[in-house]
């Protein structure tokens, strides 16, 4: 009889599952028919019509057979126009770029190229629930840096700069952030900069939420000098394109070390969906009224959530990108999982504990506002209800 437990490996036992996922499956389990999820980060649009007919064109036409290992060159050549349109940055689209399988394997890639055993990875925290985890994968350390909500969850550089040991090898930068909303402004990544200059620091720049900023625009720390030939910058089609289930991203950044991330995408994955490439080009040429359409729906639903949360009683962050917000909860006196429980199972709602998304999230729940503003509306009207039945609501800060 096989042992499982001796078969399996003690790196990844020790992970724990992702915190997010316990309370999908409470929501799924649930009975009632009026639950309200406002905890997938995921855009409730469909995909623009242009982009999937052009999925479906490439179906048609028999373009079924795997591509480069990097990715089709029209795809990658459209990328480059992209980030230079957007973003004013540059990258040769033969050699600084590879089309991934989701934003998710750009960042393990990278990782997995970078980290050696015992490397230290600094991690502003809260954010995404995977950098730790794949870290860990490798052999090598996590190190969290709590943001704070009196600094608008930005990475300080005084805080970056204590966590910095000779050690450390790589600097995850979330920006804008998945849970908080926080993103960081120019005078914020000039002061990242400063401290990395004159390291041998690699920056993982996950720009995935780069369209979704709200009352200005996104500013990468590739944009700042000296910063791209240390940056690898992530994207992809998830979040800006509703293209979730396309799984299709893209990381860019100095040949040298994209030249190694592509060996291990050579041995791991071939290539990422040949229908779903195809139909990234259309995104890619034709698709820049779709974001701002989304764009501007989102802004109208953060606002209105906002408002909705700070008049219910919960003190709340102006969150400036993504598309969640991130109350705080201390004044109800419960945990974090405390209230998204007694939330989801008194009112149907499911929202996220802010301890899934690492240290610094007790005492935040994150709601995600990429729902139907009917949804919102009536998530919130069970909120003031939820919060009316905790006594002491407001009585302590």
């Amino acid at each position: 009889m096989i042992d499982y437990e001796s078969a399996l490996s003690s790196r990844v036992k020790g992970i724990a599952p992702s915190g997010i996922r316990k309370f999908f499956d409470l929501l799924e389990n649930m009975d009632s028919g009026d639950a309200i999820s406002l905890g997938v980060g995921e855009p409730d649009f469909v995909t623009p019509w242009h982009i999937r007919d052009a999925g479906v064109y490439a179906l048609e036409k028999g373009f079924t057979k795997y591509t480069g290992n990097a990715g089709l060159a029209v795809l990658r050549q459209e990328i480059a126009r992209y980030v230079r349109r957007r973003f004013a940055l540059e990258y040769d689209p033969m050699k600084q770029m590879i089309v991934t399988v989701g934003g998710s394997e750009a960042i393990d890639l990278a990782v997995r190229a970078i980290v050696n055993q015992g490397d230290e990875v600094i991690v502003p925290v809260p954010s995404f629930v995977c950098y730790g985890p794949i870290v860990e994968l490798v052999g090598g350390v996590p190190v969290y840096v709590e943001t704070r909500a009196e600094d608008e969850f930005r990475l300080t550089a005084e805080a970056l700069k204590a966590a910095i040991t000779p050690r450390t090898k790589l600097l995850v930068l979330p920006f804008p952030n998945n849970p908080t909303g926080a993103i960081m402004e120019r005078q914020d990544l000039e002061a990242i900069a400063e401290v990395l200059r004159g390291t041998n620091i690699i920056v993982l720049s996950d720009e995935i939420y780069a369209e979704l900023t709200y009352g200005g625009h996104h500013m990468s720390i590739a944009n700042i000098p000296d910063m791209v030939e240390r940056t690898l910058l992530v994207n992809g089609f998830s979040k800006s394109y509703a293209m979730t289930g396309w799984r299709l991203g893209y990381v860019c950044g100095p040949q040298p070390l994209i030249r190694q991330m592509l060996k291990i995408h050579q041995y791991a994955i071939m290539c990422a969906p040949t229908t779903s490439q195809y139909a990234a080009v259309e995104a890619l040429r034709d698709g820049d009224g779709d974001i701002e359409a989304m764009r501007k729906d989102y802004d109208y639903r953060r606002r209105f959530l906002l408002d909705k949360l700070r008049g219910a009683g919960l003190t709340c962050f102006e969150p400036r990108g993504a598309f969640y917000a991130f109350p705080c909860i201390r004044s109800t006196g419960l945990t974090s999982a405390e209230f998204c429980e007694q939330f989801l199972l008194k009112e149907h709602v499911a929202a996220i504990p802010g301890t899934a998304f690492g240290p610094g999230g007790e005492g935040f729940v994150r709601m995600c506002y990429a729902s139907s503003l009917a949804n919102l509306s009536e998530a919130m009207e069970r909120l003031e209800r939820f919060l009316k039945g905790i006594q002491g609501v407001g009585s302590r800060e």
